[in-house]
């Protein structure tokens, strides 16, 4: 579902803008994104971090820090710690909702106050940062050229990435004074630090520093060649998938129970990019992956085609029969894999003159192990009686062979 605008005060008492992107389907749990310096939640990064989430049970609230975006109150007058406050007030904010956060994602500076903010909320069971760096004074080669103007004249305007900002004394006093590493073994959560080590903003060594510092649980993941604003949309989909993919470990997911008629739970699909064909598929909370076309025709090619997805089910549901029969007769069968092809053809067989064209899955099916032929034949012939075979054959052609037989 779209995200839905909200907006609710910051430390100062400035409104706040932000989205909630809330799950289609139950909502398990709830994530605070806080976005890179000077940025915005809107970037094209936090809206797929969001969207990834939001897709496997858990709403995210993605806010602009005040002074920014559509947040009022005066950039200016803001610093790392008021950032940190910001967040915590977004915290309180879900909790009035009833949606406690359990999960922090902060990229960039970001990330920093993700960390800091973590030390005062006693729910978070998981923070994931993104380019992060480990003291916040980092950021001051940003802005030395200006850093005597700012210094005298309590603020300077600086050019960051082609947009004019103005940049306070606050800022720089606060930053030469903050400290975060020696706080991070007081972290009462797991962390994930995902950080590109060609990052040209913030140095990979910053995320060894947090890793170093924290106590485990914790993890990193290099984000390869990736930029510090993730602008490529398959480095943001990696990202996303990496962080929901680890946070899920540690958030208890709870699903309900499956509503009446769907035994298996609700397959969810939701469009990932609406510019192109990449798709959310989740069934439950755990299990996710991903569909689209290739680039060929106008996808991105990260995930198989909806008819890889059938041919994929056909597979699968052959593969699982054979083994269960052959294990409660106590074959011999040490492996199995089902090749499927899939074709259209015409149905000769139809009365028109154009006859209709309908679905042909071929399987070859390989079995490994000392079967007798006699075994191997009735491990063929219980192949159609996979339910998924069943299904198909209402309206589709399915033809089977065995293939060459395999050594262990």
């Amino acid at each position: 579902m779209p995200p839905e605008k909200l907006t609710f005060a910051g430390h100062s008492g400035d409104t706040l803008a932000a989205r909630f992107d809330r799950p289609d389907g139950p909502h398990l749990a709830t994530a605070i994104f806080a976005h890179c310096f000077t940025c915005g939640k809107d970037i094209p990064a936090a809206r797929r971090i969001a969207a990834r989430l939001a897709s496997m049970g858990i709403g995210v609230l993605r806010f602009d820090f005040t002074g920014l975006g559509h947040s009022d109150g005066e950039f200016s007058n803001t610093d790392f710690s008021s950032n940190a406050e910001d967040l915590l007030a977004a915290a309180r904010h879900l909790e009035d909702m009833g949606h406690p956060a359990t999960l922090l994602v902060g990229h960039s500076l970001g990330g920093a106050a993700v960390l800091r903010a973590a030390l005062s909320l006693s729910d978070i069971r998981a923070i994931a940062t993104i380019g992060a760096p480990a003291d916040p004074a980092h950021l001051e080669h940003l802005f030395e050229d200006q850093r005597a103007a700012i210094q005298s004249e309590g603020a300077a305007q600086v050019d960051l990435g082609g947009r004019s900002i103005t940049i306070g004394k606050a800022l720089l006093d606060d930053i030469a004074d903050a400290t975060l590493t020696p706080e991070l073994d007081k972290l009462k959560a797991a962390l994930l630090v995902l950080h590109a080590p060609r990052d040209e903003i913030v140095g990979v060594e910053n995320a060894a520093e947090i890793f170093t510092a924290a106590k485990h649980p914790k993890s990193f993941v290099s984000l390869d060649d990736a930029d510090h604003l993730l602008t490529d949309a398959e480095d943001a989909e990696y990202a996303a998938e990496v962080i929901a993919s680890w946070a899920s470990r540690y958030l208890r997911l709870l699903p309900p129970a499956p509503p009446i008629g769907a035994p298996e739970g609700i397959v969810r699909v939701t469009e990932a990019d609406p510019k192109g064909f990449l798709q959310d598929i989740n069934s439950g909370p755990f299990h996710h992956t991903l569909a689209d076309e290739p680039r060929a025709y106008g996808g991105t090619n990260q995930g198989m085609t909806p008819y890889g997805f059938l041919a994929a089910g056909l597979g699968a549901c052959t593969s699982m029969t054979i083994r269960m029969y052959a294990r409660r007769k106590n074959f011999p069968l040490e492996s199995v894999y089902v090749d499927v092809t899939h074709n259209k053809v015409h149905a000769q067989d139809a009365s028109q003159t154009n006859p209709p064209k309908i679905d042909t899955f071929h399987r070859e099916i390989h079995l490994c192990g000392d079967l007798t032929t006699a075994q191997s034949e009735k491990l063929l012939e219980i192949a159609d009686r996979c339910p998924v075979h069943k299904t198909l054959e209402q309206t589709a052609q399915i033809t089977t062979e065995l293939g060459h037989k395999r050594s262990s």
